[in-house]
């Protein structure tokens, strides 16, 4: 394993690597650095990310241009109303020479899986990703399998179009860490695309290894947090659970989500403790889909945005917490 990213300050060195993944993607996909942020956020804090945008935004290059960059092996499975479980986790087949069953590993076996369209699949082929998000592993015809790690699911759907399309259950769409929106890059960013599209574009290099990252997922827990920030954090899913605008607010899981990625976002950051902007920076791509609205709440033109924003506002933050203390006890 080479270890030249971790031979100085963590922190520093997270945030070098967050500085190389944006200028490397970049040269591939433009203005989309929030999202590459997002999604790297996601990665060394071991989640999953459900990417919403419309047809045409770049969601698959940037996911496949993403996991070459961190040299992490990637496999894309379009979902479609046809697709089955063992189409994706893998089955076992009969070897005619031998006459025996061996198992046909289905992509799933992979570092980063980009489930494109999730939505398009029927809930039992849906559910076929619940256990390796969750447990890291895959179950096929009674035999439990682990997946190579790092282990992350990318899964994109359509917002806009509800035609022959599955709603996700709210308890697989807990299991995603992040839902992150891509829209439109803005004037700009798209001459600048056409400019890019103009000519050959090549697949930027490797700048960092699966070990590698594997290192940092392993010391991400190490940041260190308050107690006052862990009360905030609790604070604020409580506020979800209690405003009059929501049917349902934030779980446990999605508490435990909320420090993870506040943790990662300081490394980011290039520091080693968490601040409140940390947890506010992070609140809606953890949020925003797990909370679920009234209908008369949607009908006044609320959206999960400005509930969030409403809550982050109504939770005071102690000033102790917005201070690294001078001598930390983990």
């Amino acid at each position: 394993m080479n270890l030249e990213l971790y031979q100085g300050n963590l922190a520093g060195r997270v945030s070098q690597l967050h500085e190389k993944t944006l200028q490397s993607v970049g040269s591939v996909v433009v203005g989309m650095e929030h999202v590459v942020q997002q999604l790297l956020l996601s990665l060394l804090a071991r989640g999953h990310v459900l990417l919403e945008g419309v047809p045409g935004t770049a969601k698959t290059t940037l996911c496949r241009t993403f996991s070459a960059v961190l040299g992490i092996r990637y496999e894309r499975v379009q979902f479609t109303p046809d697709l089955l479980p063992s189409d994706v986790t893998g089955t076992q087949v009969l070897d005619r020479q031998t006459s025996e069953f061996v198992l046909r590993k289905g992509p799933i076996f992979c570092q980063m899986l980009l489930a494109d369209e999730l939505n398009r699949a029927p809930a039992r082929t849906q559910s076929a990703l619940l256990e390796a998000m969750q447990e890291q592993q895959v179950t096929i015809e009674g035999k439990t399998l682990p997946l190579p790690e790092p282990f992350m699911v990318l899964a994109t759907q359509n917002p806009i179009e509800q035609e022959g399309v599955y709603r996700l259950p709210e308890a697989q769409l807990d299991r995603f860490l992040f839902r992150i929106d891509v829209g439109y890059p803005d004037r700009e960013h798209e001459v600048n695309m056409l400019a890019l599209h103009s000519r050959v574009i090549e697949q930027p290099p490797p700048i960092t290894s699966a070990e590698e990252v594997l290192h940092i997922q392993s010391q991400v827990d190490s940041v260190y947090a308050t107690r006052e920030l862990q009360e905030y954090v609790i604070d604020l899913i409580r506020a979800t659970r209690q405003h009059r605008d929501l049917l349902l607010g934030g779980s446990p899981r999605a508490a435990i989500n909320m420090m993870k990625a506040a943790r990662c976002q300081a490394l980011l950051s290039a520091r080693d403790f968490v601040t409140h902007e940390d947890i506010q920076t992070v609140c809606l791509p953890v949020l925003g889909h797990r909370i679920i609205l009234r209908p008369e709440a949607e009908m006044d033109g609320r959206t999960a945005r400005s509930v969030v924003d409403e809550v982050i506002a109504s939770v005071p933050v102690l000033t102790d917490a917005a201070h690294r203390p001078s001598s930390p006890s983990r």
